[in-house]
C-alpha cells in the first residue's frame, strides 16, 4: 500500500508567521507590512466582486500621471491600500501609479523611524474590469537608504530592483 503524502494549504497569514521565525533578527515590522498590503487585498477583492452592483466601474473623469484614464476602483483601491499600509505605521513612504509624487508618511514618529518604503500600482489591469478579465497588485517593499529618523527621499524609492 502506498502512502499518500497530502500537501498542506495554509493562508498567506499562517505563510508569514512561519517564515518569519527562522529569522531571529525580526522585528514584526515586515510581517505587519505584508498583513496590511493582505487585509488591503482583501478588502479590494471584495468590492471588485460587486463591482457590478454598486457604482464602482468606469471612468472617474481623471487621468494618472501617465496620462492613462482614471477607473474609479483605481481610486478607490489606491485608497484602501494607502490607508491600510500608513496606519500600520511601519512604513516612511509610499508611490503609488496612481498618484504624481511620492507620499512621505511623517505623521508619526513611527513612520519617521521606519525603515520600509512601497511602490505599488494598487489595481492593475482595472480597464480590464469591465469585460470581465482579470486585474491585480503589483507592489516592491524596499528598505530605505537614507538615515532613519529622516525624512524619506527620491532616492529611497529609486533602487535596483534585486534590492
Amino acid at each position: 500500500m502506498k502512502s499518500i503524502k497530502m500537501n498542506k494549504n495554509i493562508t498567506l497569514g499562517e505563510f508569514i508567521i512561519e517564515n518569519q521565525k527562522h529569522y531571529t533578527s525580526t522585528s514584526g515590522e515586515f510581517t505587519s507590512l505584508l498583513s496590511a498590503i493582505k487585509l488591503a487585498a482583501k478588502v479590494v477583492n471584495h468590492k471588485i466582486n460587486k463591482a457590478g452592483l454598486v457604482d464602482i466601474i468606469g471612468y472617474s473623469g481623471s487621468t494618472n500621471v501617465q496620462g492613462e484614464d482614471q477607473q474609479k476602483l483605481d481610486i478607490y483601491t489606491n485608497d484602501v491600500f494607502i490607508n491600510a499600509i500608513s496606519n500600520r505605521e511601519v512604513v516612511c513612504g509610499i508611490v503609488s501609479e496612481e498618484n504624481d509624487d511620492f507620499i512621505i508618511l511623517n505623521g508619526s514618529n513611527n513612520a519617521m523611524s521606519s525603515k520600509y518604503v512601497v511602490l505599488m500600482d494598487p489595481l492593475d489591469g482595472s480597464s480590464n474590469i469591465d469585460v470581465n478579465v482579470s486585474v491585480g497588485t503589483i507592489f516592491s517593499i524596499y528598505r530605505r537608504i537614507t538615515p532613519i529618523g529622516t525624512p524619506v527621499q527620491k532616492e529611497d524609492f529609486l533602487q535596483n530592483g534585486n534590492k
